[in-house]
């Protein structure tokens, strides 16, 4: 049986395909304050804004393609069982092959009704307009969790991270949560290896292992390490 393989990836991989996917240290996305674009009471402020702001953003998910570190998540598959949890909104895990990837935060490439968050529909376009109305006849909204809204998929996730044989941990800095808690959901001793450039200020455990590279680098490494040490 293959051991249980789960990934937590945030926006540093999605950042090496040319996606910018958060906010940067001024509290500012692609020029916007967050609470202008990522939060209810900004839609109902100005949800043209909102609007035009994820239309460019899906524009842009529309122009890049996955990158190495994405790749290596789908050749795990081979010798793993795989399942991506991921705080990015494009989906290029998706893109790049991998079989079970959970979004936390919701999806880019999807659209929501304003009057039943149950009612979610693919897009294969990336303009989204007032207007454009859900079966039940109410406006569509972007299908991203905005700041303030629950996270419904983070049971899901636990119950995946609780699973775990193997964690890893890429491109992301393990201080956005819910998210970030994830990794103490792990049963005791479960090794846990972090793929970033910059170190997270954590506490450090002794079942944590630091790969201080991008996703691009050090994903091939650390397949070589899991390869060489859990097969």
């Amino acid at each position: 049986m293959k051991k249980r393989l789960v990934v937590l990836t945030g926006a540093g991989i999605s950042a090496e395909s040319g996606l910018r996917t958060f906010r940067d240290s001024n509290g500012l996305w692609e020029g916007h304050d967050v609470m202008e674009v990522a939060t209810p009471e900004g839609w109902n402020a100005n949800p043209d804004l909102v609007m035009e702001f994820y239309n460019q953003r899906r524009k842009q998910a529309m122009e890049v393609a996955p990158n190495r570190g994405h790749e290596v998540l789908k050749e795990l598959e081979e010798h793993f069982d795989v399942s991506i949890i991921t705080q990015n909104v494009d989906n290029l895990h998706e893109q790049a092959g991998s079989s079970h990837v959970l979004h936390l935060h919701g999806q880019l490439m999807q659209c929501r009704s304003t009057v039943d968050e149950s009612l979610v529909y693919d897009m294969d376009y990336w303009e989204l307009k007032l207007g454009d109305l859900c079966e039940k006849g109410s406006q569509l909204r972007p299908h991203i969790i905005w700041f303030g809204e629950a996270v419904p998929m983070m049971d899901e996730a636990i119950d995946i991270a609780q699973a775990a044989d193997i964690m890893l941990v890429v491109g992301t800095s393990l201080v956005v949560y819910p998210a970030a808690g994830l990794v103490n959901y792990t049963r005791p001793n479960t090794p846990v290896f972090l793929v970033d450039p910059n170190k997270p200020d954590i506490r450090e455990l002794p079942n944590f292992r630091f790969i201080t590279e991008k996703a691009t680098v050090g994903m091939p490494l650390l397949k070589e390490i899991l390869l060489s040490k859990y097969l």
